[in-house]
């Protein structure tokens, strides 16, 4: 007799032959020009059950450019495997073709001349009009939102997320969960929780006081689709108050809560329900682990690392989906659920490649009103980057926004050393394309941006490298707790992921003198989005406009001042 998993290895075997799994045949088209929005989104329905995600769009109504990770380096039992593959390792692993769609909108080698022809990606109007059409096809799928939803703009900032909120509102999903939108204070998630018409989950969103349940976010909520109970169980971020300042949310207390949420599967299969899904923040790592520990989730959707990949991954009989961000992608499962079991599936990892799928109308409209009474804000030109000099942020150490980001601080700031958190969201700037204030927000709007300058003596920076890189390396992914690894300017160093922690980091250089840092010197440091409370200076977003205003056009080397050892 066959066993369910390998049940499920043959359905993904079989969906990938037959293109229902991955990108279908749109991933061997050469050029554009052969792309239809007919091609991109064909789909053989199967089974009784469709799911659509979205996951860690970061306020991005509109269309726009993000290049994918050259480093993304994995460790321990994850150490070769996906998500940990980047550009020629990707493609060969999934078969994509060199300058296909599928090359640019995964992988990021020719960038910036594959943008040029493929266009932007994204856009909220865009992803709607994907939304509608599996509607159209399966009027019952669920939409579910994997957080980092209401942050990441100018428009979101100055709106404290209601922007994003009308706009999803608009989009109809039947569920989220969350993570940065706590940065907006307890009191406004709770306001705008409150009025939403769709469930807000969160099975490891506890009351801090009581180490009990927050009552505003069930942990999961039943759906009936396809003649069948489906139950969602949402999975907040669980490092809430460690990445993110926790006197912002102090009221509630987070974590991963295997044995609560193994309660939670097994309380909803008591009460009929057919097939199990967790939206998740936890990152893919995370939820792998997750994965193998608590028995009974048929499908996991994965948000945080913002990680896209053509084919979910199987973990026991469970299958992990990975829907990227920054609303680049929109993944589509359809199962057959049958006597209350997953028997198969069929996934795509839909690209909204922007000029490609037609916008929704009603949505462009809609979030156009959003935007509109800060357009000449927004659209204001700050600067320009020269023709050799893209702008991205995305890897595990510095990306060209971080290098800009980090020049600015040492120079505005006077400091001999700045630090930039390791953040995974910010679109990317083509070479001569023109720097507005909404470029300089996407990387780096938050409610916490205050640009610091203060003393740290060698030895204490060499604590914070340190301690930062295990939240990045550690081989064990539930203490992986923090985005990338922090970004330095005027600071080099050497990095052996394969260390434990507190000998990982060596060789640290003052880079302006050349001089070995000295453990009881101090040094001037600036840097931004301290989760201390009281925090004082500058915003980061005019600390950088003030930079790039000077400049006029941004020029960036090669950043070679991180020696990274066993990746």
């Amino acid at each position: 007799m066959i066993s369910r998993r390998d049940f499920l290895q043959t359905s993904m075997a079989t969906a990938a032959l037959y293109g229902g799994s991955g990108f279908g045949n749109w991933s061997r088209l050469a050029a554009q020009q052969s792309l239809t929005q007919d091609q991109l989104l064909q789909f053989d329905t199967f089974g009784n059950v469709s799911l659509i995600h979205i996951t860690d769009i970061h306020a991005q109504m509109k269309p726009l450019y993000f290049r994918e990770p050259s480093v993304n380096i994995g460790v321990g039992a994850n150490r070769g495997q996906v998500p940990h593959l980047t550009g020629e390792d990707f493609r060969k692993l999934y078969g994509i073709d060199d300058g296909s769609p599928s090359a640019y909108a995964l992988t990021h080698d020719d960038f910036s001349a594959l943008a040029r022809s493929y266009g932007r990606v994204g856009g909220l109007d865009r992803v709607a009009t994907v939304v509608n059409q599996i509607r159209a096809d399966r009027p019952d799928a669920l939409l579910l939102d994997g957080g980092d939803t209401w942050h990441g703009s100018y428009t979101c900032y100055h709106t404290q997320g209601q922007d994003m909120v009308n706009v999803m509102n608009a989009l109809k999903p039947d569920a989220m969960t969350f993570h940065w939108e706590f940065t907006l204070g307890s009191d406004r998630v709770a306001e705008i929780v409150q009025g939403l018409p769709f469930d807000a989950l969160g099975q490891n969103i506890f009351d801090a006081e009581w180490d009990e349940p927050a009552e505003l976010f069930p942990p999961y909520s039943f759906y009936e689709t396809g003649g069948v109970k489906v139950a969602v169980i949402g999975q907040a971020f669980p490092y809430m108050p460690i990445a993110n300042p926790g006197w912002l949310f102090p009221e509630y207390s987070f974590g991963i809560r295997d044995e609560h949420m193994q309660q939670m599967v097994d309380e909803v299969r008591a009460q009929g329900a057919e097939l199990v899904v967790c939206l998740s923040h936890n990152g893919f790592d995370v939820d792998k682990q997750m994965a193998g520990i608590v028995s009974g989730i048929d499908v996991i959707l994965s948000g945080h690392t913002h990680d896209a990949l053509p084919e979910p991954v199987l973990v026991g009989e469970t299958i992990i989906v990975a829907s990227g961000s920054n609303g680049k992608f929109v993944s589509r499962v359809d199962l057959d659920v049958q006597n209350g079991r997953m028997m198969g599936f069929r996934h795509k990892l839909i690209p909204i490649l922007s000029d490609v799928i037609a916008p929704d109308p009603a949505l462009t409209a809609l979030i156009d009103e959003q935007r509109a009474p800060y357009i000449a804000e927004l659209s204001e030109v700050i600067g320009t980057t020269a023709d050799d000099t893209l702008l991205y942020r995305r890897g595990n150490f510095n990306g060209t926004w971080d290098d800009l980001i980090c020049d600015a601080l040492l120079s505005e700031r006077e400091a001999d050393i700045a630090l930039s958190p390791g953040v995974r969201w910010g679109p990317s700037i083509l070479p001569g394309q023109d720097i507005t204030r909404e470029d300089i927000f996407n990387v780096t709007s938050m409610t916490y941006g205050q640009a610091y300058r203060t003393e740290m003596t060698g030895e204490f920076l060499h604590v914070v490298l340190e301690d930062v890189a295990d939240n990045l390396f550690n081989p064990d992914p539930y203490y992986q707790q923090g985005g990338d690894m922090v970004r330095t300017g005027g600071l080099g160093y050497r990095i052996d992921v394969t260390k434990p922690q507190g000998s990982r980091i060596t060789e640290m250089t003052l880079l302006r003198t050349g001089e070995v840092i000295d453990p009881t010197k101090s040094y001037v440091v600036a840097g931004w989005a301290s989760v201390n409370e009281g925090t004082e200076g500058p915003q980061i977003w005019d600390v950088v406009e003030d930079h790039i205003r000077k400049l006029g056009t941004v020029t960036l080397d090669q950043n070679t001042s991180v020696e990274v050892i066993g990746a």
